[in-house]
C-alpha cells in the first residue's frame, strides 16, 4: 500500500526524497555513504507520506514547496532520533543491519544525527514559512527528550503507570507525526479547522502507531521478521504489560514489576513475563485501545473534503492497525 501512495504523489514525493539526499550530501566519502546505507533501509518513510497527503488534502491536490520541505523535514528528523535511540538503548541492529553505532561507536552515531538534526533545521528554514514551522518541529523536539528522559527513569524502578505510558509515546512517537502533519496544513495555508483536525489525526495516529509497536514487541519473531522482547530486556513497561496488571490483583501485579526490575540478573524472568501478558489478555487490552485511537485519527478526518489523500490518510491509519512489522 505504502508504495502505492508513492506512486500516487508521484512528482511531490520524489521531490521531497531528492531534498532528503541533497541536504545531506557531503564531500566526506566517508559520511556520505553512511548517509545514503541509512537512506537504503530506511523503513517505511511514514511521516512524510503523511506531510505530503495532508499538504495536498488540504489545498484540493496541490502541495507547495513548504510541503515539501515539512515532509523532507520530517524525514531528517525521524532518522536523526534514531540514531540518537541507538546510543541511548545499546541497539546493534536495526531493520535487520548493524546500527551506525555497533559499526563506528556510540560517539559518531551521536554526531551523525547532529547531522541529520542540523540538515532538517535547514530544510525547514529554507521554506517561506520556516519561523512558524521551525517552532512546531522545536517543541517536537522538546518532547522527544522529555519522552526519553521519562522512559529512563522510569525504567529504574518500573513503575511505569498508564498515564505515564501514554505521555512518553506521545513524547517519543505521536509528537513528530503531528510536526510532520501540522506542518504541512500550514504548507498550504489550510483553515484553522483543517490545521486542528489534522493535529487530533496525526496524534491519534502516532499514538496507535506506537501502540501497535509495542504490540509486536510480543510477537513471534519468525512473524514479524525483527527480534522481540527488546521491550523487556530494557524494563520498558508497555500496554500490553499494563493491560494484563490490569487483569490481576495488585499483589500479583507488585510482584511482576519486581520481577522486571530483575530481569538483568535473572534472564528466566522474561519468557514468565511474556506469558503472563499474553495469558492475562494483554494483547486483547492494546488491541482494543489501538482500535480506539485509530477510530479517532479516522473521525479527525471528517472535517476535510473528500479526496483520494484522505482516503489514503485514512488507509494509513487502518493500516497501522494490523501491520506485522
Amino acid at each position: 500500500m505504502l508504495n502505492g501512495i508513492k506512486t500516487f504523489l508521484g512528482q511531490d514525493w520524489r521531490d521531497a526524497e531528492d531534498l532528503v539526499r541533497s541536504s545531506l550530501s557531503s564531500d566526506i566519502k566517508l559520511l556520505d555513504k553512511t548517509n545514503e546505507a541509512i537512506l537504503s533501509t530506511s523503513g517505511k518513510r511514514l511521516r512524510p507520506l503523511i506531510s505530503l497527503l495532508v499538504a495536498r488534502a488540504c489545498s484540493g491536490g496541490k502541495a507547495t514547496r513548504d510541503s515539501i520541505c515539512c515532509a523532507a523535514a520530517s524525514e531528517l528528523l525521524h532518522n536523526a532520533t534514531l540514531l540518537h535511540d541507538d546510543v541511548a538503548d545499546g541497539s546493534t541492529e536495526r531493520r535487520g543491519v548493524p546500527t551506525v553505532k555497533s559499526i563506528f561507536g556510540g560517539p559518531a552515531s551521536v554526531l551523525l544525527g547532529d547531522y541529520w538534526l542540523v540538515k532538517a533545521v535547514g530544510v525547514i528554514l529554507s521554506s517561506t514559512k520556516g519561523d512558524t514551522i521551525v517552532r512546531i518541529f522545536a517543541k517536537t523536539l522538546s518532547d522527544l527528550a522529555e519522552g526519553e528522559m521519562l522512559q529512563l527513569q522510569k525504567a529504574s524502578c518500573c513503575d511505569t503507570t498508564e498515564e505515564d505510558y501514554f505521555r512518553i509515546i506521545y513524547s517519543k512517537t505521536a509528537s513528530l507525526f503531528e510536526a510532520a502533519g501540522t506542518s504541512a496544513a500550514i504548507s498550504v495555508d489550510a483553515p484553522k479547522e483543517f490545521v486542528e483536525a489534522v493535529r487530533e489525526y496525526a496524534v491519534s495516529l502516532g499514538i496507535a502507531f506506537q501502540i501497535r509497536d509495542d504490540m509486536l514487541d510480543y510477537s513471534d519473531s519468525k512473524l514479524t521478521g525483527k527480534p522481540s522482547g527488546i521491550d523487556l530486556d530494557e524494563q520498558k513497561i508497555t500496554l500490553p504489560l499494563l493491560g494484563a496488571f490490569s487483569a490481576v490483583p495488585g499483589e500479583r501485579a507488585d510482584e511482576m514489576r519486581r520481577k522486571l526490575m530483575e530481569i538483568h540478573d535473572k534472564p528466566e524472568y522474561k519468557e514468565e513475563i511474556r506469558e503472563f501478558v499474553l495469558s492475562h489478555e494483554g494483547m486483547e487490552y492494546s488491541v482494543s485501545v489501538l482500535e480506539d485511537y485509530v477510530g479517532k485519527a479516522v473521525k479527525a478526518l471528517d472535517v476535510l473534503p473528500d479526496s483520494e489523500e484522505k482516503d489514503y490518510l485514512v488507509k494509513i491509519a487502518e493500516f497501522t492497525a494490523v501491520r506485522d512489522r
